[in-house]
Formats: structure tokens, C-alpha cells, sequence
């Protein structure tokens, strides 16, 4: 999988050298590059944002160097992975559709995605338009209802997301088919050993007795069901409307 990442703090994302996200990028198994976007401005000052038309508070992206910084990157990878191969273009964007677990496992399935990092009070809506008018794929993804100062804190979400999907990535590719939202639940609650422990208050507190039992049947009904009580609990919504998981 190849990921480009656009942003005015390119130093933002040095956490992706970390943990699986670096060795992926150190063994291959993803190519991530980087761009300043200030590299497409033209001026002494490297503007990459004027007021907004109609006025109004905060500033506003320009247009010009997210259209010179498309096609550059757009052209090194498709000289990379070949002229044929199109990106599905990113923009994190409190106004865009909810990203969620299935979001993650249907990218992980691309061969190469741009992440579009905004900031200020947004992008000039024309850069959009434009790139839906050339054929692009385009898709404006939300982290929740709340706004951030930019873009690179939900890319970061996003591409651990997505990146640890990408087979070789996580070396137990088993833990991912139970985690929290893999099947529309939450995840069971978690133990390990000692099976008996004493907390620092001096309270001791066993784990359940089901997971010592060695009966995979009842292990795997007993988790099943937390999954439902935790889910019921925290996130009611997901267990609402006929498609939900029971």
C-alpha cells in the first residue's frame, strides 16, 4: 500500500515511524511519504491561505497549491505503482461521513491513498469540486462530533486504523477478528495472568472462572455475551435498527 500525506506540519507525523506503523514502512509493506504543502506556493512568504470571500472569522485554504500539490504527487505514484493506478483521496473533515472499523477494513483494500490534511477554518470548496470533476475518488471522513486545529491528528487515527489491516502488518492477524467493532460489538473485558490478584488496596480480585475451564465453547459464549452486556451499556446504538449484531 502506498500512503501521501499533504500538510503545512509535515513533522506532525513523525509518530508513523513508530511501533508497527514504522516497522511496516522499514519492512515494505507500506510506502508513506510525506509532503510539505508549501512546496506548491509561488510566493516569498509561501502563502497557503487568504480571508474569506464574504467575510467572516479565520482563514481560508487557497486553492492553488492543493491543485499543483495533487498533481505532483498524483504523478510520482502513478510513476511508482503504475499510470493506471488511481488514489482514493482523504480529507479529514468534521462535516464529512462517520469513520468507523468497517471505514478501516474497506481502505486497507487500496493500493495507494492521499490524505489531504486541512487547516484554519478549512479548503476552499472549488478544490473540491475540481478533483470530483476530474475523476478523482474523493471521500471526507469525520473522527466524531467535535473539531480539531487540522487534519493530522485524525490522519494519524486513520492510517493506524487502516495500516494495521494491511496483512503482515499485526503479527497475530487472529487478534483482529475479535476486537471492539470487528463485528459490530465491543470487545469482551480482557485478563491475563496472575488468575488471582491482589490490588494495591489490598482487595483481591480472581478472574472469571469460565477462562481457566479450558472449554472453548463455553470461553467463546462467555465472551459473546459480555460483548452484548458491554455493548448494551456503553453503546446501546449499536445494538438498534435490524442489521445490528446480537
Amino acid at each position: 500500500m502506498r500512503i501521501d500525506v499533504l500538510t503545512i506540519f509535515p513533522e506532525y507525523l513523525t509518530p508513523l515511524e513508530l511501533s508497527l506503523i514504522g516497522k511496516a514502512r522499514r519492512e515494505g509493506l507500506i510506502d508513506l511519504q510525506v509532503h510539505d504543502l508549501r512546496s506548491w506556493t509561488h510566493d516569498r512568504h509561501r502563502t497557503v491561505d487568504d480571508t474569506p470571500l464574504g467575510g467572516g472569522a479565520g482563514m481560508v485554504m487557497k486553492p492553488e497549491p492543493w491543485a499543483g500539490a495533487f498533481a505532483a504527487v498524483r504523478a510520482a505514484g502513478q510513476d511508482a505503482l503504475g499510470a493506471d493506478v488511481e488514489p482514493l483521496i482523504v480529507f479529514p473533515n468534521p462535516a464529512g461521513e462517520p469513520f468507523a472499523q468497517a471505514t478501516a477494513q474497506e481502505w486497507s483494500q487500496c493500493e495507494w491513498i492521499i490524505f489531504a490534511c486541512g487547516r484554519y477554518e478549512g479548503i476552499d470548496e472549488r478544490v473540491y469540486e475540481h478533483l470530483a470533476e476530474v475523476g478523482y475518488e474523493v471521500a471526507l471522513a469525520s473522527l466524531g462530533d467535535y473539531v480539531l486545529n487540522g487534519g493530522e491528528v485524525a490522519v494519524l487515527a486513520i492510517t493506524e486504523a487502516v495500516v494495521r489491516l494491511v496483512p503482515g502488518v499485526v503479527g497475530n492477524a487472529e487478534s483482529l477478528v475479535e476486537e471492539s467493532h470487528s463485528d459490530g460489538l465491543l470487545e469482551y473485558p480482557l485478563y491475563t495472568r496472575p488468575a488471582s490478584w491482589t490490588d494495591p488496596a489490598g482487595v483481591v480480585r480472581e478472574a472469571p472462572p469460565v477462562l481457566l475451564s479450558g472449554d472453548h465453547g463455553r470461553i467463546a459464549a462467555w465472551r459473546h455475551a459480555q460483548s452484548v452486556q458491554r455493548t448494551g451499556e456503553r453503546r446501546p446504538d449499536l445494538l438498534e435498527g435490524p442489521d445490528a449484531a446480537r
